[in-house]
């Protein structure tokens, strides 16, 4: 800071004042990441960036500010006049120009605008980890035995649910997981109330439930601790919470939305009245398709049957027996025709070799002569006197020894 002495005073250089004022605003921590909230009351692009101005709400102070171009991508709106709007940024001094205006990195929408903004953030990152997937849907149960249903028991809700369901399915059970269904309370009691009917294990499908309210009171139906929580409800869940206009992100991950809590419990169970109509159509249609099938069956047999008059099977079964029986006899002529002749043939081998029998040679008075070696004697050359043979006669046989011999 330069300072000049001017007769009984010092007074301090516009430099000096201006880099004073610069080392305090830019100095302070709190000033080198601040967020402002304000009303845009001027905004213009240019090719550094987009300049803007943000005053109060009554135009009591005005701000200026400016995003350079390298940041515009990167923000999540763009400063539109009269918009309420949350900025974040860096307080910086200009010596040239005397002034300050605060350098932006983030623009957000204020108010409602921010709410929605966090919902849509939540809902893009839920959904790219496939939470509201079709294929993770579950069917409900076509006749639940069994049903929990959470919300407050001190809200209209409950009583139309119950009623609904008594009015549809009498002796359907009922089980009420009470849970705080409004205020910051509201999203921990949701998770512990579903939490508690996986647990529980009896109930077939979970109703969560809630009457119309304003937007701030459905709010806990956004928040993702339920959102998880119904993803991994054991049991498929069906919600029905404010009115048909309404949708939440605990409607998105359920296996089925419906827009009112009555209309849940009417889609939970089928009406009494419902079943037993449909059962008349069903024995209806039994009793036309039996019909039906016995016509059909009747009419086959009936072809069946005159198929069965052409063809006159005994007659032709007669037939093949008659020509079997004649087989039959043929075989048995043939084969006593091959047993005469074999028999014929045996008689005459037999009488061949009763004649080539040299025993009937015997018979008729020759004899047969053996030497004491076993030979049959035909010479008379064959022996010497005194040799002793066997003779074998017609009938019987002797020993003898030869006394002369004799050749002719």
């Amino acid at each position: 800071m330069t300072v000049t002495n001017t007769l009984d005073f010092k007074a301090v250089s516009v430099a000096g004042v201006t880099e004073y004022i610069q080392l305090l605003l830019e100095g302070d921590e709190q000033l080198r990441n601040i967020w402002v909230i304000g009303e845009v009351s001027s905004a213009r692009q240019h090719g550094s960036g987009c300049f803007f101005s943000l005053q109060e709400a009554d135009g009591s102070a005005t701000l200026s500010a400016v995003v350079w171009r390298s940041q515009l991508p990167k923000l999540s709106v763009m400063p539109t006049v009269g918009e309420q709007v949350v900025v974040l940024g860096q307080l910086k001094v200009y010596p040239k120009r005397g002034s300050y205006q605060l350098t932006v990195w983030q623009v957000l929408p204020a108010g409602a605008g921010l709410q929605a903004l966090r919902y849509r953030q939540l809902r893009n990152r839920l959904a790219s980890e496939g939470l509201f997937d079709d294929e993770h849907k579950r069917p409900l149960p076509a006749l639940p035995t069994c049903v929990a249903v959470v919300t407050s028991p001190q809200a209209a809700a409950w009583g139309d649910i119950q009623q609904t369901l008594a009015q549809r399915h009498p002796g359907l059970q009922v089980l009420l997981s009470p849970a705080i269904v409004q205020g910051e309370q509201a999203p921990k009691s949701i998770v512990q109330a579903i939490e508690r009917v996986g647990q529980d294990g009896r109930a077939d499908v979970l109703l969560l439930g809630r009457g119309g309210g304003a937007v701030e009171d459905l709010a806990c139906f956004d928040d993702e601790r339920v959102v998880r929580a119904i993803a991994t409800c054991p049991i498929p869940v069906i919600t029905g919470i404010g009115h048909e206009r309404d949708e939440s992100l605990a409607d998105l991950v359920a296996d089925v939305c419906a827009h009112t809590p009555t209309a849940a419990a009417e889609q939970i169970v089928p009406a009494l009245s419902n079943l037993i109509y449909f059962q008349a159509q069903l024995l209806q249609r039994l009793a036309q398709a039996t019909g039906s099938q016995l016509w059909q069956q009747q009419q086959q047999l009936r072809q069946l049957s005159l198929r069965l008059q052409r063809l006159q099977p005994h007659s032709q079964l007669e037939q093949a027996q008659q020509a079997q029986s004649w087989r039959i006899q043929r075989l048995i002529q043939a084969l006593q025709q091959q047993l005469q002749t074999r028999q014929h043939q045996h008689q005459l081998l037999t009488e061949k070799l009763a004649t080539l029998n040299p025993t009937a040679v015997l018979r008729r008075g020759y004899a047969l002569v053996k030497a004491t070696s076993g030979a049959v004697v035909t010479q008379a050359s064959q022996l010497s006197p005194g040799d002793k043979v066997s003779v074998r006669l017609g009938q019987g046989h002797l020993e003898a020894e030869v006394l002369k011999v004799t050749e002719e």
